[in-house]
Formats: C-alpha cells, structure tokens, sequence
C-alpha cells in the first residue's frame, strides 16, 4: 500500500510567525536574527541597527519554539539587556521577558550562588568594590611592611590595577609590570606576596571583588565537568554582545558555556575595540572563527545614523587598519556638505571657533544636548572649558562620581553589608570610625575581635571594649544590628532603621550633609524593588548608578547642555554635530601610544568611534601645538605640531572634507 504523507508546512516553506522579520529587516539583519544553530559571528558595523538586530533574533528564538529559559543573552550593562528583553516582549508577547539576560559578572553571580561551594566559597558571599578592594590591599600591604622604607614602591590602585589586568589578561603578574610598570620589577616577589594573601583573605573572609566573579565562574566550568554540562545544557542558545571588548576570562567563560553545542552568536565590531585598558583583548573578535570551526560571519554594513559624507571619511579612517575584518558603511541619508577640517592658529582659537559654532548650529534649531564635542584625554578640553564658561555656554562633562562611590553611600551601604556578612573586615572598619572615640587602631582591633568570633556580634560588647569612651556607641551599634539581623526585615526596613542611626554621625562628618540628604532618599526608594538584602548589596556593586548629588548646583531641569566628553565615555552615543578637537600627532595617538603597533592600532580605532558618533555634522580640529612641544613630548623623537597620522594617512582627503580655515577680524579704524 503507498503512504501519502499529509504536508504540514506552508507553501511558502516557512513557519508563519507573528513578526515579518524579512519587512522588519534589512538582508544582512535578517540573516543575522533568523541564524538558529551553529556558531555565528556578527559584524556591526557603527550605526547598522545592531541592538534591533539582537532584539529580533530574541523574539525569533521564541517564535521558533524554543523555551525561553535556554536563551541566554550577554550583555555589558544589565539595563542593556533589560532593555532588549522589554522591547522584544512589546514586539511579541512576555515569553521573551523569561530570556536570561544580563552581564557577565552578573550571571557570574547568579551561577556561583548556587555552586560556589564547589569552588570553596560559601554562598552567603560579599562583593566588594574597588574602593574596598584596594582598602584590603593597602591593609595586607601594611602589614607587611611594605613601602614603609626610602625604596619607591607602588600604591593601593596600582597593586590592585596590576593584580587585575593579570587576571583580566590571563597573564602572569612579572609580564603585566614590565608591559605597563617596569619601574616596579624589581619588587615582584612582594607584589606577588600581596596578591596571594589578598588572595587568601577574600577566600577566609567570604569575599569576592569583580574579577573573582569571573575567575572562579571559569574555574568552576573548566573543572567540574558535570557542572559545566548541566549549564551548558541549560542555555543552549548563546548571544554575547560587543564581543570586540571582552577579555580573555570571558571568552573562554563563553566557549565553556556553548561546550555541549556550539550554538554561540558573538556580535561587535572589531573596528571599535578600544578598551585595551580595561582588559578587552583585541584577538576575541578577530580569533572568533578559529575559536569556533564552521562559523557564519554576518557583516551589517547599513548605516542608519550618518550621513554619506560622514561615511566616505569614516570608511576611509579604517581603512588603513593593519588588521580587520573588511566592511564598507553605506547609508541612504543624504548630506548637506563634507565632514569640515579646519587647522587653526592656537589652543585659543580653536576653542574660540568650536564655541561660536556651537552657537550658529543652535540658532539653526539644533538643542545644545545634540552637540558634542569629543577628545583624547580630559585635559584636552581645559582651553575649551574656559572659553565656553566665558561666553555663558552651558555644558556637562562626560564622567564623575558615581552614585555608589560617594563616601555617605559606601557608609550606609557599609552598614548593610555587616548586617549581611559579619565577616566582612573592610565594611567593619568603614562603620567603625564613624563612632565617636574610635580611630583607625581601635577600628582594626574590633573588627578583628568580630571576625575570629565568627562573625558573632557579642565580640562588640566584650570586656575588652568596655569601659572605653566609645563603649556606649558601640553597645548601640550592637543593638541595632541584632535587631536589623532578625528574620522577616525586609531591606527597605533594614536601610531604614540604617539611615535612623547613622544619621546624628552623618550630620557631623559632612559639612553639607543637607545637600547628600537627597542620595540617602533616593537610595531607600531604589532600596523598595528588594526582597532580599544579598539582591540589593549585589546590585549596588555589580550595576552601580550614576550621579550622586554632591557637588551638584541647583540647575534648571529644561536646561540644554551642551556635551563634552572623552571618546572612551562616547562609545554607543550619537550627537547631530559633532568637534574632534586635538588632532594633532603626540595628542591623538597619544604620545604614550606611539612606540607599539598595537597601540596605535587601538587609537585609530578610537579616531573611527569618534568620527562615527556624527550624524549630520562633523569638525576635525587641528591647533598649531609646535610651542608646546618640549620635555616629555619631545623625548618621543617628534614635535606635536603635525596633523594626526591618522588624518595625514588617507590619500584622498582633499575628496572627503571641507577645508576652512579661520580669518582674523580686520579692526577698523575710526
């Protein structure tokens, strides 16, 4: 008998789906967002649409059947993909809001809370923040006796930046410091010596700073190999945005994770790799496809922020990269003129030109916060700065304190974390002295007594510590923590009573407490989306927020600001006109750059990311520095008065740009 066999797929050959993703799409996006198996490389090139893109493969992922739950996208700022899970579940329907989706360190900590016992830790462990990582380090150090002799030797931040990029990096701490402080090779065995005991600190004190997340995630996927299937099986599709900046640990992190099936989509540009410093490695990106044999490389060229003009230079900027995977942006916006170049007489008046520019392009209808004006280091704005103060131009500076690092919050938050963790030395010793009567000596004895009691909260009210003249404030302390460590608080209630007692310290210690008031309100709000302190202290470190409100004048909320802003801090933005100011060789590159290649690659790829945040309008700035040229500059063999190489090296410039060049005012004559 033949069997006929009843078709269950439309004519068409494919599933009917809610979203038109071939309408919604562009032909490269569409092949990127509807990939489902294998290994995927994503190229996205500036401004090609590639959040959108990640937004519809989400929703396609679900639409395809596949469970929510086994999607996991990697993203460096949690409210990145936040934002990505809202937009794909208005676009479809709340099962793409079931999608894992946050930061490495964040899932980092999700899966360590759950099997840190299998890399020594206990689960009840405390993250700690760079302020207080370096407190612990500085503590070691003195204790050691380090740096108390005539011989130099390295602070807090550096033996922490060095112990982290050897981490970052996977590098071994004697290749960091001849990389990056050759000064000190000589102490490497003590520098050594302080990262091994911080090293067995944090693991006896149940701590963990920002780069154990990562280390000890990697440690427990390479070594408990059922761990590892179990994860890996759980999320068997992958996506890890802006791949080009993530370090060593992260790639591997992520190889490990797609280990059971190989379904991983990375997406970035390898063009806009320019955070070396951080950590990012280069290499990820463009090692891709021999990390993953068999991968589908996908390059978004469509560009849907600038204009051809702006375009033709960029393309033409990244053209002369040694090493790249090759793109060329196209967009359909048409432009009213060239990128402008404009070589001006001195600091002065390039700084005089960008201000009255500024002014013509508002008068044009453009709002000051559609301005921007990019540069190399901050510094490079100080000339700027006056000349816009002068003429009553209103501006914000990329950068500043974040909310999290200003010293009230680190007190309260510190408060909070000894009610979590007991153990906790550093946020002992950063309570402690805020009691009257009890200086750093007595603050290190205390909190000492606490944590060889196991973390029991009698070790306050000891006889040691009785009859002392801050034994009435610590027997307060200690009542209030029992209450606060009771079952069934909620953190809100807990940050509360937190804020009750610390306030009559707080008014005391802060001449302008009034106007840090407003943090600790802001901070018990946020403190409200809690159920659980761990959840809340976590966050506070792992997804800090910004703008605290010290240092902050009074400003009118409608205001427009016009923008300044280093070019690492501008990545992702865009801006209607956009000034590159100090393109000049020793400036940009820096000159601290120009004896490695790879160096100088780096900065040209910044030049391409800065070049690339204009939409409309677009000013390269080159003042005459040649007077400036002296002591540390010179020692690099050149004067600073030539244009950017990355300018000097495009051949047909003269075809890309605009030339102006600035005219003195005639005065005239009575």
């Amino acid at each position: 008998m033949k069997k006929y066999k009843l078709r269950t797929d439309l004519p068409s050959g494919e599933k009917k789906f809610t979203v038109d993703y071939r309408a919604e799409l562009n032909p490269q996006q569409f092949q990127a967002a509807t990939h489902l198996t294998g290994p995927h490389l994503v190229i996205a090139g500036a401004g090609s649409g590639k959040t959108r893109t990640l937004i519809f493969r989400v929703a396609f992922l679900v639409e395809s059947g596949i469970d929510p739950g086994s999607i996991l996208l990697l993203t460096f700022t949690r409210r990145a993909a936040q934002e990505m899970m809202r937009r794909a579940a208005s676009m479809l329907d709340d099962r793409c809001s079931r999608v894992s989706g946050g930061t490495f360190h964040s899932f980092a900590n999700f899966i360590l809370r759950k099997y840190a016992q299998a890399v020594g830790f206990s689960s009840q462990f405390t993250i700690v923040d760079r302020g207080d990582a370096e407190d612990i380090i500085q503590m070691i150090r003195t204790d050691l006796g380090f740096g108390s002799s005539n011989k130099r030797f390295p602070k807090k931040g550096t033996i922490n930046d060095v112990i982290s990029r050897a981490v970052n990096k996977c590098l071994p701490l004697d290749r960091v410091l001849m990389d990056d402080y050759p000064q000190f090779a000589a102490i490497l065995p003590d520098i050594e010596k302080i990262a091994g005991q911080y090293r067995n600190y944090k693991q006896a004190k149940g701590i963990m700073d920002y780069d154990d997340l990562l280390i000890y995630l990697h440690r427990l996927l390479k070594e408990q190999a059922e761990i590892r299937k179990h994860i890996s099986h759980t999320y068997r599709y992958i996506m890890v945005d802006e791949f080009q900046d993530t370090n060593r640990l992260q790639a591997e992190i992520s190889a490990l994770l797609a280990s059971e099936h190989g379904n991983i989509m990375a997406v970035g540009d390898d063009s806009q790799s320019i955070y070396s410093f951080r950590g990012a490695d280069f290499r990820n990106i463009m090692d891709f496809p021999s990390l993953f044999p068999g991968t589908v490389i996908t390059t978004l060229e469509q560009n849907y922020r600038s204009t051809r003009p702006i375009l033709d230079l960029t393309n033409a900027i990244i053209e002369n990269a040694h090493e790249k995977y090759s793109k060329k942006l196209f967009s359909f916006i048409d432009g009213q003129g060239k990128p402008v170049f404009l070589e001006s007489l001195s600091e002065e008046e390039q700084a005089a030109f960008v201000a009255q520019r500024i002014l013509e392009i508002r008068e044009e209808g453009v709002p000051l916060d559609r301005i921007a004006v990019l540069f190399r280091a901050s510094w490079h704005a100080n000339e700027l700065e006056l000349e816009l103060k002068n003429r009553g131009i209103p501006y914000v500076k990329y950068g500043g304190l974040k909310f999290t690092e200003a010293a009230h919050i680190k007190d309260v938050l510190a408060f909070m974390r000894v009610v979590y963790n007991p153990l906790d030395e550093i946020a002992w010793r950063r309570v402690l002295p805020l009691m009257e009567g009890i200086g750093p000596t007595y603050a290190t004895r205390i909190a000492a007594a606490v944590v060889t009691a196991g973390g029991e909260l009698d070790a306050l009210i000891g006889p040691e510590f009785t009859n002392k003249k801050f034994s009435e404030n610590l027997h307060k302390l200690y009542k209030a923590l029992s209450h606060l460590r009771q079952p069934g608080i909620s953190p809100a209630e807990q940050l509360q009573k937190v804020i009750v007692f610390y306030t009559p310290f707080f008014t005391i210690h802060y001449d302008d407490y009034r106007r840090r008031e407003d943090d600790l309100d802001s901070l018990l709000r946020i403190s409200n989306r809690y159920q659980t302190l761990e959840h809340l202290l976590t966050d506070m470190v792992l997804d800090p927020l910004d703008g605290s409100q010290v240092g902050v004048k009074p400003a009118d909320k409608d205001e427009e600001k016009l923008v300044l802003s280093t070019i690492h801090s501008a990545k992702g933005l865009e801006w209607h006109s956009v000034f590159i100011i100090h393109l000049v060789d020793g400036y940009f590159p820096s000159a601290q750059s120009i004896a490695r290649e790879e160096e100088v690659e780096e900065e040209r790829r910044l030049f391409y990311v800065a070049a690339t945040r204009a939409q409309r309008n677009l000013y390269l700035l080159v003042p005459d520095l040649e007077t400036r040229a002296w002591g540390y500059y010179q020692s690099y063999g050149h004067l600073i008065s030539q244009p950017s190489r990355f300018i000097a090296e495009i051949k047909n410039l003269s075809d890309l740009v605009e030339y102006w060049a600035i005219e003195p005012e005639v005065s005239q004559p009575f």
